[in-house]
């Protein structure tokens, strides 16, 4: 399973109670966090976190309330001990503003900053792959298409059938062609009946309402959106964000089976009192609070 978890909702900055917006998923034991705003190490202890599993970082833009955290993260995970490289991508620019960041942070390990272009993939773990696409902000922005590939459904009936002692399925199960005791050759065909479908979470803030957010959470079990002001779309307009029905919208086009709205502004206090404009377009809506988890099985 895939697990999603926004330890933080706040946009422009923290508050009490509200932590800056972030994305926390795991998958197979790795863990991969999507911006890092101030005080983001707090808010991911808070929501239950395990830094000791970060794989990769994806930062959306350069602006403060989405990278002014990473020092402090960065400390925490070479006071644990860390050695091993982690990675950091997002768009390009990346490799200046971290050796910016990192003067007051120096590290005992290794941090990979990949600069990425709109439509790259990067390759993860156990088959999880993680798309950006260029959105529409005052700066230049990507939204992420987190995709975890799920093996082929396995036939034990089949399996039966032919006679296959279950110490091959595993490996059948993976794709590998296996030989038999008896010299017969199992072909991963021969048992496997139908694909599932991928785990597959969006993630698109600070954004106008643009064709690449819907195209990021096509299908997708969780599309994670901003709604920055709620329902004031000339502010929405003018800052270069979106509000909540806009955000509705998008995930009805998109075919996603539930949106989080999220990364809030300080001026938003009930956010939850606009969701009725977003439930009115795509009933399947949430307003986010911080700490919120959910598991893509």
């Amino acid at each position: 399973m895939l697990s999603v978890c926004l330890p933080g909702t706040g946009g422009m900055l923290p508050l009490p109670g509200r932590w800056l917006t972030c994305c926390w998923m795991e998958y197979q034991g790795g863990a991969l966090l999507i911006d890092c705003g101030e005080g983001t190490q707090i808010a991911l202890r808070e929501a239950g976190c395990k830094l000791s599993r970060l794989e990769t970082i994806l930062i959306t833009h350069f602006h403060a309330d989405h990278v002014m955290g990473l020092p402090g993260l960065l400390l925490s995970l070479g006071n644990t001990g860390r050695a091993e490289p982690l990675l950091i991508a997002g768009p390009p620019g990346l490799r200046e503003v971290l050796t910016a960041l990192l003067v007051v942070a120096p590290l005992p390990f290794p941090v990979h900053a990949a600069e990425l272009l709109p439509g790259d993939t990067l390759p993860g773990w156990e088959g999880l792959t993680m798309t950006c696409r260029a959105l529409d902000h005052r700066v230049p922005c990507y939204g992420w298409r987190i995709e975890v590939a799920r093996k082929p459904v396995f036939s034990p009936e089949k399996a039966g059938l032919l006679r296959i002692p279950q110490q091959f399925y595993r490996a059948l199960h993976a794709g590998e062609t296996v030989t038999l005791e008896d010299g017969r050759l199992i072909l991963p065909e021969q048992v496997l009946s139908g694909v599932r479908e991928p785990y597959v979470v969006s993630y698109s803030t600070d954004t106008r309402p643009v064709d690449a957010v819907a195209e990021l959470g096509r299908n997708a079990g969780l599309m994670i959106a901003e709604g920055l002001y709620g329902a004031d779309a000339e502010k929405a307009h003018e800052k270069g964000h979106m509000v909540f029905a806009e955000a509705g919208e998008l995930a009805r086009r998109a075919g996603a089976k539930r949106l989080w709205l999220t990364h809030y502004s300080p001026a938003l206090t009930a956010p939850w009192e606009a969701l009725s404009a977003a439930r009115a377009i795509f009933p399947e809506s949430v307003a986010a609070c911080d700490g919120i988890r959910m598991e893509l099985k």
